[in-house]
């Protein structure tokens, strides 16, 4: 009977005493990544056009019908090299007319001269009146006029003449041609446009929040969609001097080296302007970004907690995250698990994976 009692009390001190405490939670086991600073070229994403260094368009400078053509669009020509002619056969008709004038004009001056020598020296001797001599000397000051008219006419034939055969006026290729055999034209008719596509400027616009980096000879890569996986090269020759008040960018122009005329003036491309060689930018690895309506955050693990920390995004280089803003260098982020945290959330970070990335 004791012993029961005894039982009994034993059980009953047990079953009162101070209930078992419950195991805490170690935490979520994440991957973390330390961040880490990168030296990159500091860039910025341009798009723009491809336009000839030098286009023109040829117009005539004479009236007249067009007697022959000589290129047509697609055609390479040469600094000077004869394209066309405008009525020549008519022009050089009236140059040698205008010779036949001028040399009239000279024989008339001439006996202008001597017969107003003759007259002076009769004067001189008396024999002469002030008439004669007054007379001799107006048709000397008409012959000498007619000279001078006779001059400006051959030489106006002779312009007429050059410019009746129409040339290139500088090294490129005809990118139009506008009038045909038996066309008539006057001065300031287009006959063709030519385009110096040796050389092409890439213009583009840059935002003005990086005017100060943007100066000549800095280095441009571009692509265009006719050549896909091929980059193309210039370098900065030309920066507008004002903003636009609509886009917030200023234009900047580079040139490019057309190598066997491969690109072609007037395409679109879309490249890299490069501001700056070799900046420090901190950087992460892709995966650790979680972006959701339009912000993006990474977890960060402090005193054995996640925290979610909004950073601003900058480029991608092989599967590593520029971070703008939002982060330091060292800080640990989650790689991995992020759909399992919030804010706050226990945590037991494993291996550092930073040696696996590659700071490019």
């Amino acid at each position: 009977m004791s012993l029961g009692l005894a039982t009994l009390i034993a059980g009953c001190g047990k079953a009162s005493g101070e209930p078992p405490k419950e195991k805490r939670s170690a935490g979520i086991p994440v991957a973390t990544y330390s961040v880490t600073n990168a030296s990159w070229d500091k860039t910025v994403s341009i798009v723009g056009t491809l336009f000839a260094k030098d286009e023109a368009t040829i117009a005539a400078q004479v009236e007249g019908m067009v007697e022959r053509t000589l290129v047509d669009f697609g055609d390479r020509v040469t600094n000077g090299q004869l394209i066309a002619t405008l009525d020549l056969t008519s022009y050089e008709a009236q140059l040698q007319q205008a010779d036949g004038v001028r040399a009239k004009a000279e024989a008339t001056f001439t006996n202008a001269v001597q017969n107003f020598q003759r007259v002076e020296e009769l004067r001189k001797r008396n024999i002469a009146s002030t008439s004669d001599f007054d007379q001799a000397n107006a048709l000397l000051g008409e012959a000498e006029a007619e000279v001078k008219a006779a001059r400006g006419a051959q030489a106006v034939a002779k312009i007429n003449v050059e410019r009746s055969q129409v040339g290139a006026p500088f090294d490129g290729a005809i990118a139009q041609r506008a009038v045909g055999r038996g066309d008539y034209v006057k001065p300031g008719s287009p006959l063709f446009n030519i385009v110096n596509d040796a050389v092409l400027k890439f213009i583009f616009h840059v935002p003005e929040r990086y005017g100060s980096f943007v100066q000549k000879r800095l280095p441009v890569s571009f692509n265009v969609d006719n050549y896909p996986g091929e980059t193309f090269t210039g370098s900065v020759y030309l920066i507008s001097p004002e903003v636009s008040t609509t886009s917030r960018s200023f234009g900047v122009g580079a040139l490019v080296t057309n190598t066997n005329f491969r690109l072609k003036a007037n395409t679109f491309a879309r490249g890299t302007l490069v501001l700056e060689r070799g900046v420090a930018v901190k950087v992460v690895p892709v995966d650790t970004i979680v972006s959701f309506a339009g912000v993006s955050k990474v977890f960060v693990v402090e005193g054995g907690v996640a925290r979610g920390r909004t950073v601003m995004l900058g480029r991608i280089r092989d599967g590593l995250q520029e971070i703008v803003e939002g982060v330091k260098a060292g800080d640990k982020v989650v790689v991995s698990g992020q759909s399992k945290l919030s804010d706050g959330t226990a945590v037991v970070a494993q291996p550092d994976e930073s040696t696996r990335h590659e700071s490019r």
